[in-house]
């Protein structure tokens, strides 16, 4: 760092000790630094909230933060950034991807990059080991797969009892509230949110507990309040939509043909037959995986977030569909350790079982599943649904929030996790609303054109938002990279 920046930043930071520290308990001025090597003066601090609010008797959990004072002249409510997931941190967001848009919404008052219950520098508890180990090298049904991991999560469910874990206590209502004290603890009668996926799940889970202190929201790749679990039969919908992406690139066109085609046909070859794989270890040995139908759909539901994950995905099923299994074995060797035991966290394990779905979805997905290409993989905790009925939050958690508030919804064309038409759906009692597509874009839109900064500066500042469709440029889905 260049002497005369130090000496800025420090000077920074006395100033910011001066003014803030005293005015908000628990924080301490800091050097915030990002992976770009950027350094910002900020503030990081803390507040307790019990771990179910239900319970009088609870414990008290740190929800942690930090804080990005306003730089603008006209300083307005904080701003809660809101991550993704379930389990995203606020904190490393803010220290990657999308450290601009941090920096940038300072305008507007204070940015407050949120470590949820549970997350990031917020967490307090280790993932739970289960005694389930799925046999990795041997055939096995879906029914067989999937009671492994039903017993792994009952077994890390009473484990976390055992341990004093308030497992009532890790819902999107809880969260909601801290959100609520982290209000209160700077002062403010209104706060606005920002959030994406997850966040705009937690956002508008906010905006019906508590109408009255928001001042606007803004939301991108919206999952509904009955959204956690997705459709199955949208996701082939999303394929058709990757078709009309892919046609108009002459040799991607070519290279996969009629996409949906490709995939049946991979899964097909799958299910009369999986595919021993050799997974690569940092050793240099080998450990064998047996990779069945089901491994691909839960790839695949993962990697359709975004086109370029999708180009990806793609290139994947062209290679299975032609007899070469080598990209597979070095992806799956990046996420899976051959004869693990079943995992769960706490927080985010909890979150999607808690918001759950109402018994029509759950027979509507049943139903889809049966024909669709991803099947019900889409989101595990369709999986888990049932077991522990005590956390589920009910069908009035699940009911679409209604209200003024002024609300911008950003929806990428090709988000295939949570999806256009899906998107729109959940907003629709929202009256102040302004939905704005991104043409070309995925679930993580918010950094691939200078566009979606300048709408969301023209909704915080109450100018109209006339421009209501961004294009973005789609990548060459011929390129496997």
């Amino acid at each position: 760092m260049r002497p005369y920046k130090s000496m800025i930043l420090s000077l920074s930071t006395m100033l910011l000790t001066s003014t803030a520290l005293a005015q908000y308990d628990s924080e301490k001025a800091i050097t915030f630094e990002t992976r770009g090597g950027e350094s910002y003066a900020a503030f990081e601090g803390e507040i307790k909230v019990p771990e179910n609010r239900a319970n009088k008797n609870s414990k008290m959990i740190p929800v942690r933060y930090v804080r990005f004072p306003a730089t603008g002249e006209k300083k307005g409510p904080p701003i809660f950034y809101l991550s993704g997931g379930p389990g995203g941190s606020g904190i490393q967001t803010a220290k990657n991807r999308r450290t601009a848009m941090f920096m940038a919404l300072r305008e507007y008052g204070d940015v407050i990059a949120v470590d949820q219950r549970g997350t990031g520098a917020s967490r307090i508890y280790d993932q739970c080991r289960s005694n389930q180990i799925v046999p990795a090298a041997e055939k096995i049904s879906d029914e067989e797969y999937l009671g492994y991991y039903r017993r792994g999560f009952m077994e890390c469910l009473a484990r976390w009892k055992a341990e004093g874990i308030d497992v009532e206590g890790y819902t999107t209502t809880e969260n909601a509230r801290d959100l609520n004290d982290l209000r209160k603890h700077f002062g403010a009668d209104k706060m606005v949110l920002w959030g994406i996926s997850y966040g705009s799940h937690l956002a508008m889970a906010t905006i019906k507990e508590f109408d009255e202190h928001i001042d606007r929201v803004i939301i991108a790749s919206a999952e509904g309040m009955n959204q956690t679990v997705k459709m199955p039969a949208r996701t082939d919908d999303y394929f058709d939509r990757v078709q009309e992406a892919v046609n108009t690139q002459p040799a991607a066109k070519t290279m996969y043909g009629d996409i949906k085609s490709m995939i049946a046909r991979v899964h097909a070859k799958l299910d009369k037959e999986p595919v021993l794989l050799k997974l690569p270890q940092r050793d240099g040995s080998t450990k064998d995986y047996m990779f069945h139908r089901r491994d691909m759909q839960h790839l695949a539901s993962g990697m359709v977030s975004d086109p370029i994950r999708t180009r990806a995905l793609l290139a994947m099923y062209n290679a299975l569909d032609n007899g070469v299994t080598e990209p597979i074995a070095s992806l799956m060797a990046r996420f899976i350790t051959p004869e693990d035991p079943v995992t769960y966290d706490v927080m985010s394990s909890l979150m999607d079982i808690a918001s759950g779905m109402t018994a029509d979805r759950k027979a509507a997905i049943a139903e889809e599943a049966q024909t669709s290409l991803l099947k019900d993989y889409l989101n595990f905790s369709y999986h888990l649904d049932g077991l522990a009925p005590e956390l589920d939050l009910g069908d009035g958690f699940r009911a679409k929030p209604a209200s003024d508030i002024p609300l911008l919804l950003l929806s990428g064309t090709l988000d295939g996790r949570t999806y256009i038409e899906s998107q729109l759906e959940a907003t629709e009692e929202m009256k102040n609303r302004t939905a704005v597509t991104v043409v070309n874009a995925g679930h993580n839109l918010f950094m691939l054109s200078p566009k979606v900064q300048e709408t969301i500066n023209l909704f915080m500042e109450d100018k109209p938002v006339t421009d209501t469709t961004i294009v973005v440029d789609l990548p060459d889905m011929s390129k496997a990279r």
